[in-house]
Parts: C-alpha cells; structure tokens; sequence
C-alpha cells in the first residue's frame, strides 16, 4: 500500500500532537508567571465533590436566563394545552391560552402550588418576562397592521364605517357613565376622573380584530355579504379605537386635555410622516421585489428598523410603542403576497413563542381571590353588563337601522363583541399608568374573557333561532337530489384535486343528469389571514376548474376554513348523503425518518403480536398501520365508503386489476361495474384466494356484468401475476383489508401498478 493513501490520516495525527504539546509547555511555563501575584482560589462550599456539583446545579438552575427558558416552556406547553381544549370545544384557541395565563397566575398556580409557583415567577423575574412580553405584543401589533388591508376599507366603508363608529360611541358612552358610579370605589388614588373615565371607555369599545377574522373564516362566513361587512367593520373599528386609545394615553400622561395638546399634535404630525413618507417608500421597495417570491435579508432588516424606530418614536411621544408597531404594519405595501411572504417569516415566532408571554404575564397580574365580596362580583357583573349591551346591542341596532335582517344584526353584534387579545393589551396598558387598580384590573380580565368565550355560543343561538329557511339537505331533497349518485372529493393540494376529479369522472362519465360531484378544499384556518381567503381559493380551484372544463364535468366547489381538519371534513361527509368520498393518501409520521427504519428494525427483532397476547385488552400500539393517523381518523369516523387513492401521475382508469382476497372484497365488484358502465373500463379480476369459483353469488354477479358489458371483465385465477402486467394497468382497485396485507408482505404489487384506489367497506 502506497503512503499517499494515509497522508491525511498522518498529516491530522501530526498536527495534533504538535500543538497539544505546544499548548502544554505554554501551560506549564505560564506557571511561572503566577509568582508574586495574588491568585484567589476558587471556594466550593460542599464538603465533597457531589455536594460541590449539587450547590454549583442550584446556582445555575436560579441564573435569569435558565429561569426565563423554563418560563417559556412552562407557558408554551400549558397555553397550548388550553388551546387545544378550547379547539375541541369550538372556541377560538386564543381563548385557551388566555384562560392559561389565569391558571398560571395567583388565582390557580399561585394559589395551591405557592412554592412551586414563586420559584418557576419569582418575582425578581417578572421584569425580563414583560420586557420579551412586550417585543412579542409589537410583532403581534405589526402583524395586525399588516393582515388590515385598506384598501379593500376603502371599497367598503360605507355601511361599514357607520357600524363600526356606532359600535364605538355606544359603549364608549356607557363606559363613562359606568366610570361615574365606581369612580369613587375603584379608582386608584391620585387618578383624575376624566382619566379613569376615557379608560374604562376604552376598555368598554375595543373589539378582538384577529379573534373576530378567525371566527369569521372557520364558521365559513367570509364569502357572504355579512361576513365581508363585520370584518371590514372589526378593521374600521381597530383603526379607530387604537388612535382614540393614543389620544386617551396621552390625556393619561400628561394629566389634562390641554397639557396633552401638544403630544397629540406630535401624534398626527407623526402618522402624517408614516402614511405620506415611509408608505410611499415601501411601496416602490416592493415593486422592485415583484415577482421574486421571496425578501432578502437586506429587506427584512429594513423592515425590521422601520418597525423598531416606529414603536419608539410613539413610545418617546407618549402614545405607546404599540400604536407605533400597528401603524408599520397599516403601512406595509398593500400587495397581499407581499405582506404575506413577511408575515409568515415573523408570524410563528410572535404567537407560538413570544404572545403566550404576555398571556400569563396578564395571569400573573390577574388576583381573582381580591374579589371576595359578593358585592365585587356584582360590580364585575355590571361591567360584563355595561360591556355586552353598549357592544353587542349597539352594534346590532345600528345593522338594523342600516335595513340589514335580525339575524344579520344580530350577528354583526355578537361578533363585535369579541374582545380577546386586544382587549387584555388595552388592561395592562391601563395598570402600568396606575389607572386600573388590581381589584378592577381583574373584574375587566374575566369581561374580556366572557366576551369572548360568549361569542360563539351566540352564533350557534342566533343560527337556532333563524334556522326557519331551508336548509341545503332540505333543498336537495326537494330538488330529487337524494336520487343521484353523490361523490365528494376533498384535496389538499391542487394538482391532487384535479387527478381526484378525473378519477370521479371515470365513475360517473355517462351518469348525466344523476350524479353530483362535489369537489372541497379544507385550509387550516392558522395559515390564512382575513383578507387573503378569496384569493387563496381561487387558487386552490383553478386547477380543479380547469380540470373539470377540459372533462365537461360540472362541479359544485366547497371551500372551509377551519381549526379542526378532521373534525369537519367527517361531519360535512356524514351530513351530506354522500355515497363515496375521495381523498389522497396522506403520509404516515414515521415514513422515511430515522426512527421509522429504527420501529421497522427493533419490531423484526422483537415479536409485538407475543408480547401483545401476553397483555389483557391489547390494543393496536404496535400495528404497522398502512395509513397516516388522519386518514385513519377519516375511515374511522366517516359512516360511508372512501376511497383513497395513492396517486402516480394517474390520468384515467381505461385498465383497472381487481385483487380479491376472500369473500369480503367481493363489494369492490360494484365499483368495478360502475367503471365498465361508465368509462367502458377493462377489468381484470384476480382470484387470489380461489374464492370465487366456488361462490355461486359471485359468479352470478360477474356473469350479469358481463352480459351487459361483454369482453369487458377478465376473471383470473393465477397466483403469480408478472411484472409486464402489471405495469400495463392504471389503476389497482382494493379493499383497506387487502391493502394491509400487501403492505405488510411487502408485495411487488405497491412498486409496479401505476395507481392504487383502496377503498373501505363501511358495512
């Protein structure tokens, strides 16, 4: 063997050994340099080295950066946790997280875990805790700024702007007189009443813009005329209420309305810079960025300074940083795409990480135990009271006088109720400038809470009461709908969509005037923002639509935003009387990672099946299932057959193979028949198991096919089936039984059929 090929090895082991021994004499002679000079020595106060390591482990675990990092992680899991029950109950997961900032506060945490709770928020922490707080409530403001689109205010402002103002001075007046009769009770000493006042006031009108956008899109009401009205009213109303509020903070700082003149002179003049100067130059940066479909750094970091020096300027004049951080975003380039692309770089950070903070931060605030009278939980109760009537009545009131019905009225006022978020930013606002004490803090908390928590309990009522139209099953009914054959698809993806639909097409082609196909796209309703839902759709669709045009097919399109994927895509298919359903295979957690070929390896070494006999009431923990958990969920809860097909650039079903492993498979021969009738499908039926010829049903079933669509069905009873052959089908049609089984034989079958359709048996 030649040298050259250990050069490298020889060339690191040398190098290596060099510098170690060089580092050593430097170690050693700097010894020497130690004399004369007072060297301390290190003091351990344990006796032993475990001892040394535990009093060295404390120390750490007390350090202000571990402490916040276990805050985080405590805050993160538990409002995650809320919202994830507050999903469940079909509450906006905001709520849950609100609720979180409670639990961990000393109304719950505080009050039966006191030593846990001051160690995890001593209080020396709480300042670092609101400092990050505060960062993640201004990328929170900027991100609402940025999801108002003005220019579609300014297309609708008309009936809009009058809601929102009304929905405004109603409970802004209330909120004073509500000042008049607690004044004197629960302002804090040395607040003037016109402070206390126009706070309250405040705190009474503020609607929960980003709550309301979200239960807009998840209960499917932005496509409807009153869907675009209340959002456009929730915009015109945030604009508003947040440039009142800066004018009220201000009167707060400088005591009085005339010593505040000049701070709110600074304020327009500042807003006037932003709309006529930074605008304008953010527009023609994004023109320059058009069509990339990306931001470089340098851009983001322009943003990023535009942002941060906004929030200071209307801090340093004395409107808040906040206000500052809503007006960045209000003048971002109005390109939806554009503000896109930067939301989502800012967006997961701001609500994952950063506003959870601030949620328990307003928990650790929250003394729900100073309301022990019953005659504070009156005051509360008026103030719920006060809030619901000057929002929800006004509101309404003021639809119906713009000639809208009850049930639209009703629901403008029921959504514009919704405080949320922004409402708790306005309270804790007010108690840093001491104008909300802890006793009104907390009774405002729980109204913001109530408000919200309120909401969709109203609509599901409001709905029960105006149910008397119609309904769309009532309607199909009458129109003989329950008559056709009804396929709903529902995809991910648009070019899963448009292989979906060819493949509904080849089942009900010649069906005419008896079939209906519903083509459904279900969004997350957390990667979408208010103003974008349109286009988004339009999106997902065009090819679908195209799709369908090129087919002759005529198509009903369904599009939902939504919280619960899963939940919603079974109740729309067990209430629509549908007879089969469509969707793709999705991917299983495990496929392709480390620790699936990891579960794959240790489960051939280790028999699960013996292990599972040994176990009473064993369940399916080991099972090596064929399909993703939402695909299982899919088959588990829907009460009607589904296909799910596992695409590979499949185009038609012209040649369909038909595997039959035993005598429950035998309802795939129906949608066998169903492909031979309407898109003259050859089929070719594999009797695996040697089944059929012993079936006298079955060959009856097969003949009368063939009778009606003769050489057009093949019956096959040999086991080896070659490659050649199988490769020359489009599409493999099998039951999610005999899917498993290839799955688990690791058959040659899933590599050479172009296309699979399993389709499950709900009977």
């Amino acid at each position: 063997m030649s040298l050259g090929k250990y050069k490298n090895i020889i060339f690191y082991i040398t190098t290596i050994a060099f510098f170690s021994c060089l580092m050593y004499w430097f170690f050693i002679e700097g010894k020497t340099l130690e004399i004369g000079e007072n060297i301390a020595i290190p003091k351990t106060t344990g006796s032993t080295m475990w001892e040394n390591f535990t009093d060295s482990f404390m120390i750490n675990l007390h350090h202000p950066l571990a402490l916040l990092l276990a805050q985080i992680i405590t805050i993160i899991l538990v409002a995650k946790l809320f919202g994830w029950i507050c999903v469940k109950l079909k509450q906006p997961s905001v709520i849950g997280e609100m609720i979180a900032g409670i639990v961990l506060g000393p109304s719950l945490f505080g009050l039966y875990f006191p030593e846990l709770s001051a160690f995890i928020f001593p209080r020396e922490s709480l300042p670092n805790l609101q400092f990050l707080s505060q960062i993640g409530l201004i990328l929170f403001m900027y991100i609402v700024g940025m999801e108002l689109d003005l220019s579609v205010l300014r297309k609708r402002a008309h009936d809009a702007v009058v809601i929102s103002h009304a929905s405004i001075i109603f409970p802004f007046a209330l909120g004073v007189g509500l000042s008049y009769f607690i004044y004197k009770e629960f302002a804090p000493e040395g607040i003037q009443f016109s402070s206390f006042a126009l706070f309250i006031a405040i705190a009474m009108s503020i609607t929960a813009f980003p709550v309301l956008a979200r239960i807009v899109q998840e209960r499917n009401l932005h496509k409807t005329k009153i869907g675009t009205v209340v959002i456009t009213c929730a915009a015109a109303d945030d604009i508003t209420a947040w440039c009142i509020l800066a004018a009220v903070i201000a009167i707060v700082k400088a005591g009085s309305f005339s010593g505040s003149v000049f701070v709110i002179l600074m304020a327009v003049l500042y807003v006037f810079i932003m709309i006529k100067a930074v605008r304008p130059f953010l527009h023609r940066i994004a023109e320059s960025q058009k069509g990339k479909g990306f931001i470089s750094k340098a851009l983001v970091a322009v943003f990023f300074l535009i942002l941060i020096i906004s929030s200071y300027a209307t801090e340093v004049i004395g409107i808040h940083a906040l206000f500052g951080a809503f007006m960045a975003g209000a003048v971002m380039p109005e390109n939806v795409k554009f503000r896109n692309l930067f939301i989502e770089k800012i967006e997961d950070v701001a609500l994952v990480l950063l506003l959870p903070l601030f949620f328990v931060f307003t928990g650790l605030r929250t003394q729900i135990g100073l309301l022990n009278d019953p005659h504070l939980w009156k005051i509360g109760g008026f103030i719920i009271l006060t809030a619901v009537t000057g929002k929800f009545v006004g509101s309404a009131l003021t639809a119906k006088f713009l000639n809208l019905s009850w049930k639209d009225s009703l629901t403008i006022g029921a959504l514009m109720n919704t405080r949320g978020l922004t409402e708790l930013i306005v309270l804790n606002i007010g108690y840093d400038l001491g104008v909300l004490g802890p006793e009104l803090f907390a009774m405002l908390v729980i109204m913001a809470l109530f408000t919200t928590f309120m909401t969709g309990t109203c609509l599901d009522l409001i709905n029960y009461i105006f149910k008397g139209g119609k309904s769309m099953t009532d309607d199909e009914k009458r129109d003989g709908n329950d008559a056709k054959y009804k396929v709903l698809l529902s995809f991910e993806t648009p070019q899963s969509g448009s292989a979906l639909l060819k493949l509904a097409d080849n089942f009900t082609r010649k069906m005419n005037g008896n079939k209906s196909v519903t083509v459904m796209n279900i969004a997350p309703v957390d990667e979408l923002h208010a103003f974008e839902i349109d286009d988004f759709e339009k999106e997902q669709f065009k090819n679908v639509i195209e799709t369908s045009n090129e087919l002759d097919l005529e198509i009903t399109t369904l599009f939902k935003a939504s919280t619960d994927v899963e939940s919603d895509l079974t109740n729309i298919t067990n209430k629509g009387n549908y007879d089969l359903l469509l969707i793709m295979l999705g991917k299983s957690m495990y496929e392709g990672s480390l620790l699936g070929r990891l579960l794959g390896f240790t489960t051939k070494i280790i028999n699960p099946e013996k292990l599972l006999n040994t176990v009473k009431g064993k369940g399916n923990i080991f099972n090596n299932s064929p399909f993703d958990d939402f695909t299982l969920q899919i088959l588990d809860k829907t009460n009607i057959p589904v296909g799910i097909l596992v695409e590979k650039e499949f185009k038609t079903a012209d040649r369909v193979f038909v595997p039959i492993f035993n005598l429950s498979d035998f309802y795939l021969l129906e949608y066998a028949k169903r492909l031979i009738n309407n898109n003259n499908s050859q089929i070719i039926i594999l009797d695996v198991a040697g089944q059929i010829r012993n079936n006298i049903e079955v060959k009856e079933l097969i003949r009368s096919i063939e009778q009606v669509a003769p050489n057009h069905i093949t019956l096959y009873n040999e086991k080896r089936i070659e490659k050649e052959f199988l490769n020359a089908q489009d599409l493999m049609l099998i039951s999610s039984k005999s899917w498993k089984s290839l799955i688990d034989t690791k058959s040659l079958w899933l590599s050479d059929i172009p296309s699979t359709l399993i389709i499950s048996n709900p009977q």
